[in-house]
């Protein structure tokens, strides 16, 4: 560790407990593992390192309160200058360390529950572009089950994460005329939404919801099993689809991406963060500032209306 000198036997016993708890209770990798460890060596020789030059400071967890915590999260942004990606991992590490010793009666109060990770800036998703969809859409049609087609359809024009759409059931789909919706009832956070249907959405699922077993508890049942399709073989069949389509650096959750900047064009960002299941603003920002980013250089239509 090149930040910190060695620290004390004290530290490094009760950094040896935490992991060894870690490797006793949990599947961790050994990589994640070292990090833990490692960012609690980086934190404790802070703590002992940074008190009265003339005196020794012996790291005692019941001696660590918020302020310390947030102390160490400022010197790590203003005189250690490390990246907010690095701070937010080790703030992450301390979290857990204190859940634990909190677990184990070592400590009466969480110093580290309060403590807030620093902003980082977030990256713009790639968009897909008109040909891409259409690609997209053209393999699953000539190679793959109604199934499959409606996933995608429903993917690309309600913006749902996989396991919202895993989840799904016949009953949460609501088709009338003009209009209909789904409600997504195992949203991020746990939080319930409704999300409207336009009107290619709407035929098909129409279509689709004609052939399906009025039995079926899934909207999407896995084609083996008839039970809940998984995320891992949603987005395998997605991958498949995208090969089929030869495109490249694309994932299922670009399907999600796509909604947002298409929707995003004509859409207020309230409005659009209530339909993605966004909890900030922030989040749902990424669209805009991607559209502008780009400068309308890869111009995509609004989907169908509502």
């Amino acid at each position: 560790m090149s930040e910190t000198t060695g620290i004390s036997r004290q530290g490094e016993q009760i950094i040896r407990d935490f992991i060894h708890t870690l490797t006793t209770h949990e599947d961790l990798n050994p990589k994640t593992l070292k990090e833990y460890a490692s960012d609690l060596k980086h934190f404790i020789g802070w703590f002992e390192t940074t008190g009265h030059p003339e005196e020794e400071v012996i790291f005692r967890i019941e001696y660590i309160a918020t302020p310390t915590l947030t102390r160490y999260r400022e010197a790590a942004q203003k005189v250690m200058d490390l990246r907010p990606a690095t701070i937010n991992r080790r703030l992450i590490t301390l979290k857990r360390f204190f859940e634990w010793a909190l677990l184990e009666s070592k400590i009466r109060h969480d110093p580290a529950k309060p403590v807030k990770l620093v902003p980082e800036e977030k990256g713009i998703p790639r968009q897909m572009t008109n040909k891409e969809e259409a690609a997209l859409i053209a393999a699953a049609e000539h190679g793959g089950s109604l199934r499959d087609q409606t996933i995608l359809i429903v993917m690309l024009h309600t913006g749902l994460r996989t396991m919202e759409v895993c989840d799904l059931a016949p009953g949460d789909i609501q088709i009338g005329k003009p209009s209909g919706q789904l409600t997504v009832r195992s949203g991020k956070r746990n939080k319930q939404r409704e999300v409207p249907l336009n009107a290619a959405c709407r035929a098909a699922l129409e279509k689709y919801l004609a052939v399906l077993p009025s039995d079926s508890p899934y909207l999407f049942p896995s084609e083996k099993t008839g039970n809940r399709l998984t995320e891992r073989a949603l987005r395998h069949m997605i991958q498949k689809y995208m090969k089929s389509a030869r495109l490249e650096g694309l994932s299922a959750h670009d399907l999600r991406h796509r909604f947002g900047y298409v929707m995003a064009e004509n859409t207020p960002l309230h409005r659009l963060a209530q339909i993605m299941g966004h909890y900030s603003l922030d989040t749902t920002m990424i669209y805009v500032k991607g559209i502008a980013q780009a400068g309308n250089s890869h111009h995509t239509p609004a989907l169908p209306s509502f």
